[in-house]
């Protein structure tokens, strides 16, 4: 499985995950958290189990909103969201591609998710 290391921009918050495939796309979804971050997450879901956190919790921030299913983390020093795990699936993440240190994620086909009008 291949794995990969990521951090937020001041590097507070710095994390590994393995994934099933190898990272060669995004997704952009229309909610209107995604919509105003502009990041590019990761089209693999992540299990809870795949994904460490290498650094103290403290330092992660963590946002909630409509039916708090979904938890979008951010960096209390820098405000980079790093992950959030997913409202559909609350136990799987999705990972902010422009955080991982081996991607560059302007030049991954990108794949839009209509969240604004699923959720």
């Amino acid at each position: 499985m291949p794995s990969y290391k990521g951090h937020c921009h001041c590097g507070e918050v710095s994390f590994e995950f393995t994934t099933e495939q190898p990272i060669d796309g995004g997704t952009r979804c229309t909610c209107s958290i995604c919509v105003r971050k502009g990041a590019m997450m990761s089209n693999e879901f992540i299990d809870e189990a795949n994904l460490k956190v290498n650094q103290p919790k403290e330092n992660l921030g963590m946002y909630q909103f409509g039916d708090k299913k979904a938890k979008h983390y951010f960096c209390k020093t820098c405000g980079i969201y790093p992950f959030h795990a997913t409202a559909r699936f609350p136990d799987k993440y999705r990972v902010n591609l422009g955080c991982i240190d081996e991607v560059d994620p302007l030049e991954l086909p990108i794949t839009v998710f209509d969240g604004k009008n699923l959720l």
